[in-house]
């Protein structure tokens, strides 16, 4: 099982990325995306069914970042939109084959990617 993301990068506030993450090894039911800015702890920013059903997003991104996928090549993607510098972060994906909680030993992880937003 692989979850390999790509995407990040240096961006000005009020820009936009879109981070991805090809999933192989095995199908999954559900994807996430997770951030760690420098000195924090890793929080959950998105997730959703494979299906594409029962997205959730924490708060500060709501409106502004949108989770979805690629059934074809098996791909998770994040948009982000209107970046602000407290969205600078290391971006994860992560990805299970069951519902359940994410911090759990049955979530598989990516190697994350960096975002850097500049004021």
């Amino acid at each position: 099982v692989q979850l390999q993301a790509s995407g990040g990068g240096l961006v000005q506030v009020g820009g936009s990325l879109r981070l991805s993450c090809v999933a192989s090894g095995r199908p999954f039911g559900y994807y996430a995306w997770f951030r760690q800015a420098p000195g924090m702890e890793r929080e959950f920013v998105a997730s959703s069914s494979w299906r594409g059903d029962k997205k959730e997003y924490t708060d500060s991104v709501k409106g502004r970042f949108t989770i979805s996928r690629d059934n074809r090549d098996n791909t998770m993607y994040l948009r982000m939109n209107s970046l602000k510098p407290e969205d600078t972060a290391v971006y994860y994906c992560a990805a299970r084959t069951e519902r359940g909680p994410w911090r759990d030993s049955n979530t598989y992880w990516g190697q994350g990617t960096l975002v850097t937003v500049s004021s």
